[in-house]
C-alpha cells in the first residue's frame, strides 16, 4: 500500500498554503485538498504540484507499507 509520510495538507498550512491560498493561485482544486485530507492518493500532476511546493521528492512524500502494517497514527 503507498501512503502519505505526512499530513499533507497540514505541511502545507505550516508552510503558508492554506486552503484559500491554494484555490485562489489555482494551485490544488477543492477536490484533490478532499482526497489528501482523507489520505487518498492523487494523480501525478497533483503530486507535481505538491513536490514543487514542499520542496521534496516523490519519495519523502510517499512511502510503501505492507498491507498489515499498522499506521503511525494506530
Amino acid at each position: 500500500m503507498i501512503r502519505y509520510k505526512f499530513n499533507v495538507m497540514e505541511k502545507l498550512k505550516e508552510i503558508g498554503y492554506n486552503s484559500k491560498r491554494l484555490r485562489d493561485e489555482k494551485l490544488l482544486g477543492e477536490s484533490y485538498m478532499t482526497q489528501l485530507r482523507r489520505g487518498d492518493l492523487v494523480s501525478w500532476k497533483t503530486i507535481d504540484t505538491l513536490c514543487r511546493l514542499l520542496n521534496c521528492q516523490v519519495g519523502d512524500l510517499v512511502e510503501y507499507v505492507a498491507e498489515d502494517t499498522p499506521k503511525a497514527s494506530e
